[in-house]
């Protein structure tokens, strides 16, 4: 069997993930985390056995030899927020020879996983960063309609969420930038944004309908225009289901950009936690578009739009399906080239999507 240690296994994407994988036959599933009683519960929850709860510190300086100790397979790394993390979950797990995967969100760390690619060659392993709707889903469905352009010019995408908010590391890793200044590839120059501002409004196919979005700093800002040279503009947006919910992140984002708050960071926890109170009252559909505009085979200007839908809160599950698709290839012996990289072309959108199809999600092909 593959033997498959879930870092974070019962936090809000861990858990997820860990209920996806416990019943394939392939698979010897190790439930980790800092928490020994949560990790066990967990495990008890899913009907596994009394040793596949871990505690185990992400931090720790064994952590390599303690992995060797498991027999690990595959690390799948859910314990962010990884924004200032650095790479040593990874670095241990191919001391240990095993593979790496992440859900990793932040620019920097997605991009900079390649720095690790000569180790892992040497290892034999198989890294990949970014296992989640940014860019792991958002690539592979431009991957999918890359054919139909004879010139790809611009790829604007975005999320809207539910009513459901994600996890709490997530809510911090996103507040870190809110009012912050990034960097994006607009009509072919570098643009500088301000996080959570530029408000747009896209019209999602019903029942999700309008919504506000505002400008995110994600891995696919740097990652798509070495991925689709020629492609002059690169964009990305995020909202709330709540407008007044949007409206006041933007405020306070203001603030941030004004230089009055330093930081919305502080801020996640109390929203977090008013937005779980919060959300009997608010919609619990959400959506995820990826629009492509450039000049088609037949020389005429093209554009096309994609969407995912979600109803019943299952948004926040959709970031989980690369880790389930990569993991039950892995653990039936499909082998993947060694090295590190982003997860960029490591699956297809159809793939991905066949992991999440227990959902309550439609996709709306363009």
């Amino acid at each position: 069997m593959h033997t498959i240690l879930v870092l974070g296994g019962y936090g809000f994407f861990g858990g997820r993930i860990c209920a996806a994988l416990a019943a394939d036959n392939n698979i010897h599933l190790l439930i980790a985390g800092r928490n020994a009683g949560q990790a066990q519960a967990m495990a008890n929850s899913l009907g596994l056995c009394s040793d596949q709860g871990l505690a185990i510190d992400a931090n720790a300086g064994d952590l390599a030899q303690r992995f060797a100790q498991w027999k690990v397979d595959t690390v799948i790394h859910t314990a962010g927020p990884f924004q200032g993390q650095d790479y040593g979950v990874a670095r241990a797990a191919i001391a240990a020879g095993a593979n790496y995967i992440d859900l990793a969100d932040g620019r920097d760390f997605v991009a900079g996983i390649t720095q690790l690619d000569d180790i892992a060659r040497e290892q034999e392993v198989f890294v990949t960063s970014g296992a989640s709707s940014l860019p792991a889903l958002s690539s592979a469905v431009a991957d999918r309609y890359l054919h139909r352009f004879s010139q790809l010019q611009s790829i604007r995408h975005g999320i809207a969420s539910g009513a459901r908010a994600p996890g709490l590391a997530t809510m911090r890793g996103v507040f870190g930038y809110c009012g912050k200044a990034f960097l994006r590839l607009q009509n072919g120059r570098r643009t500088q944004v301000y996080g959570w501002l530029d408000t747009q409004r896209h019209v999602f196919p019903e029942p999700v309908g309008a919504r506000l979005l505002g400008s995110c700093d994600v891995p696919d800002l740097q990652l798509f225009a070495q991925r689709y040279p020629g492609v002059h503009t690169v964009t990305f947006h995020a909202g709330f289901a709540s407008m007044p919910g949007h409206a006041f992140v933007w405020a306070a984002s203001q603030l941030v950009r004004c230089g009055l708050l330093a930081s919305l960071v502080p801020l996640a926890k109390p929203l977090h936690t008013i937005s779980q109170w919060l959300e009997p009252w608010v919609s619990d559909k959400g959506g995820m578009f990826v629009s492509m505009r450039g000049v088609g085979i037949d020389g005429k200007p093209l554009e096309l739009t994609w969407h995912l839908l979600a109803a019943s809160n299952h948004g926040p599950h959709i970031p989980c399906g690369a880790s389930i698709a990569l993991a039950r290839k892995l653990a039936a012996g499909e082998k993947f080239e060694a090295g590190a990289k982003p997860c960029m072309g490591v699956i297809s959108a159809e793939d991905y999507l066949a992991a999440i199809a227990h959902l309550d999600v439609l996709e709306v092909p363009a």
